[in-house]
């Protein structure tokens, strides 16, 4: 390296053990020992083993005098991840409906049996399919969810006819998300004809789905397994997702609830949290359990997902593959929570039965129990006016990891970002301290486990973390209701 100066490029550092975790501007990380790190942070570069020095200049942590090309590829490198916050939302949610027959003691949003009131009239849902239709992203995602969107089946082919004869030749994803239990095969049809996908809640063994989602009078259970098989003989076994949520119950049961999963033929698990939103946030005492009791629950999930993954039985791990898509890939996954600043509005908007648009899922929860703070304004806003809406400009605000108290530091800043609908779930307001937040100290937890792991795997768990790190539709794997 005679003739060239080597400089730091910035940087942020975190303790994991006994080494130190480095992660440049680009996302690329090492790990060094407490010698090497001061070498490092000296720029007594030239004193470190050659193989450091290597990975060290790859990975955009140190710059050599000349070289004009580091700058431009660099900054190549951070757009890359930031392109998922370009070109308008992508994900588009439509809720035509509360009704819903479950008595979920975690539901976010309750429930209704009547319509009136509590559905969107034909005139807002062909609304609001126009509005989507303004989004400038060459492909998009349609969901609808609820209540449960199968009771007003009306109303989705009323919306997915409207979009297929505004699209042109944009691609457009479609997918309902139901319990299933109101399938039928007049509906399997109109969905394969128009290649709609189903995504459901399955939240383990049968006794512990019921438990958490009861039906008066039914077999929760059954009926969704019962929808589920129907789906897959007319639809095909890829034609549906399933998803759970882990409540104070399942803490218990991670390896059964794996287990249902690689039963049921499901090639996906999405080991979620509970949300603390809307009316689920009143059954704490009864359902909810810290972020620590979480980890403890998710670290004995990702093992069994691991025993059969390596038994040959290919189970992929949902957020896993979020959290990996962010420390392994140079291409951002888009995952809405994870954005700085934030997707919510962005890549994401909620067209609700109440007549407004809502910048995520959760902000929409929120309105249920009073807290109508993050409404963007009524379907057939203009998407322009939207965008420019006060309450768009304060997420995006209160999102920016390099303003943020306490993410503006952090090592993990390129990956995360604060989640200003947390916040305001949690505290009442967008900017509350970051640190304390649940969505901070789960996603920090996470990200030290994965770190952790990625250190001490061996060459086969290393192959499937790449490989759950590349998925293609982490952007719109949402939340089943």
């Amino acid at each position: 390296m005679a003739g060239y100066d080597v400089t730091l490029l910035p940087y942020q550092k975190r303790r994991l053990g006994e080494e130190w975790l480095f992660v440049s501007g680009s996302g690329d990380h090492v790990f060094l020992n407490a010698h090497d790190a001061g070498l490092y942070e000296r720029g007594d570069v030239e004193a470190l083993p050659p193989h450091l020095q290597a990975s060290l200049k790859a990975g955009f942590f140190t710059r050599s005098f000349p070289a004009p090309g580091t700058t431009r590829l660099l900054e190549s490198r951070k757009r890359a991840r930031a392109e998922t916050l370009e070109g308008g939302p992508s994900l588009h949610i439509i809720v035509p409906t509360l009704q819903c027959a479950h008595s979920c003691q975690y539901c976010q949003v309750s429930r209704a049996q009547e319509a009136t009131g509590f559905s969107l009239s034909d005139e807002q849902i062909l609304s609001a399919c126009s509005s989507i239709m303004e989004s400038d992203a060459p492909a998009l995602t349609v969901e609808f969810q609820g209540g449960d969107p199968l009771v007003r089946f009306d109303l989705i082919e009323l919306a997915i006819n409207r979009l297929e004869s505004l699209r042109g030749g944009r691609a457009v994803r479609y997918v309902v998300a139901s319990s299933l239990h109101q399938l039928d095969s007049t509906m399997c049809d109109f969905f394969r004809a128009h290649n709609v996908f189903l995504s459901t809640s399955i939240d383990g063994p049968a006794a512990l789905h019921n438990r958490n989602r009861p039906v008066p009078g039914r077999n929760a259970y059954e009926r969704t397994v019962a929808g589920l098989t129907l789906a897959r003989e007319r639809l095909g076994k890829d034609s549906v997702s399933a998803l759970m949520t882990t409540t104070k119950a399942s803490l218990a049961q991670p390896e059964q609830i794996v287990d249902e999963y690689v039963r049921l033929g499901f090639d996906d698990i999405f080991i979620r949290p509970l949300s603390s939103y809307g009316f689920a946030k009143r059954n704490q005492a009864l359902l909810g359990y810290s972020v620590e009791a979480f980890m403890d629950f998710y670290v004995r999930a990702l093992d069994r997902v691991i025993y059969w993954n390596r038994r040959g039985v290919p189970l992929r791990e949902v957020y896993a593959s979020i959290v990996l898509n962010k420390l392994l890939s140079p291409f951002d996954g888009g995952y809405v929570d994870l954005q700085s600043p934030t997707g919510a509005g962005r890549s994401v908007v909620v067209y609700n039965y109440d007549g407004f648009v809502y910048p995520s899922d959760e902000a929409r929860m929120l309105a249920e129990t009073g807290d109508t703070s993050l409404r963007l304004g009524r379907i057939g806003v203009s998407r322009a006016e939207l965008e420019r809406s006060p309450v768009q400009l304060a997420l995006q605000a209160s999102s920016l990891t390099h303003q943020v108290p306490g993410c503006e530091s952090c090592a993990y800043q390129t990956f995360c970002a604060p989640n200003p609908v947390d916040a305001q779930a949690q505290y009442g307001c967008m900017n509350a301290p970051v640190l304390e937040t649940e969505h901070c100290r789960r996603h920090m937890g996470l990200f030290d486990y994965f770190f952790t792991r990625l250190r001490l795997a061996d060459s086969e768990l290393l192959d499937l973390f790449h490989d759950w790190a590349t998925p293609a539709d982490l952007r719109e794997r949402s939340c089943a209701r």
